[in-house]
């Protein structure tokens, strides 16, 4: 079961997995040791399944955000295990989700420039069938990377 302070910890390493468990314990009202072992025990009981990095996609040259609309006609084991091994393959593709609804899938492609987004759906048509693929551009992001709410976590 969960504390306040285990929720303030998780909120704490969302906004910032660079924290110092020194800053960490300071902020949750703990002792460093105390501190420690909660976040070991988040870590062991899944609520932290991986600590990362975000980095800036201006600086990195990806600054266009695509998202590929996606119908498929095939839906077999056989199938969707090749399309998740080619999205898992293509680094530009950065979220991929299966849909309810009219459309199968939203792949989230980080690209250079709008253009280049031709080279990625023909790298990935050349791996598997699809049967409609539509595209839209972000225009502006208004909200990105935001933390989960801890408040219902048990």
């Amino acid at each position: 079961m969960l504390d306040e302070r285990d929720r303030k910890l998780l909120e704490l390493l969302q906004r910032d997995a660079g924290l110092s468990v020194v800053d960490l314990a300071d902020r949750v009202a703990l002792s460093v040791s105390a501190c420690s072992r909660r976040i070991q025990r988040l870590e062991a009981d899944g609520y932290i399944s991986r600590r990362t990095v975000v980095l800036d996609r201006i600086r990195l040259g990806v600054p266009t955000t695509v998202y590929a609309l996606i119908r498929t006609a095939h839906h077999s084991a056989e199938w969707m295990e090749r399309f998740a091994a080619v999205i898992a393959d293509t680094p530009e593709v950065v979220e991929a989700h299966r849909l309810t609804g009219n459309v199968d899938y939203i792949l989230k492609l980080a690209l250079p420039r709008v253009e280049h987004y031709d080279v990625i759906y023909k790298k990935i048509i050349r791996k598997v069938e699809l049967f409609d693929v539509s595209a839209s551009i972000s225009m502006e992001t208004l909200k990105d990377g935001a933390p989960l709410p801890v408040d219902y976590a048990t």
